[in-house]
């Protein structure tokens, strides 16, 4: 079992930032990729960035350049930086993370959602 709690949402201007972070608990060293997400009103669930145990990354196009995911491993934290901000990139935002455990069996967990907003 994997526990996440996410924070940093808001209101926030277009063109600001924000910071979002991911704390992770339970069986952290099962933990394969962690990844962001995010749910716009009236649409389905859409990855936004991912990082790998190995510290590989991706990205959604619509927020290459734009946004950066890091983790630090010393804090079990996943974050996502978020700049030049877009009324587009409204929604809450899903920690997530794919986890495999020794049997081989894989886990999906979500944390509760922050919302972000960007209005003028």
């Amino acid at each position: 079992q994997v526990q996440l709690v996410e924070s940093g949402g808001g209101l926030v201007q277009p063109g600001g930032s924000l910071r979002l972070s991911c704390q992770t608990s339970g069986s952290i060293s099962n933990i394969d990729r962690m990844g962001w997400y995010r749910q716009a009103p009236g649409q389905q669930r859409a990855l936004v960035a991912t990082i790998t145990t190995g510290g590989t990354t991706n990205y959604a196009d619509s927020v290459k350049g734009r946004f950066t995911i890091s983790r630090d491993s010393a804090e079990n934290t996943v974050y996502l930086q978020m700049n030049t901000l877009k009324p587009e990139d409204t929604a809450v935002y899903y920690c997530n993370a794919e986890t495999t455990n020794r049997l081989g069996i894989r886990g999906d967990y979500w944390g509760q959602g922050t919302q972000v907003t960007v209005s003028s």
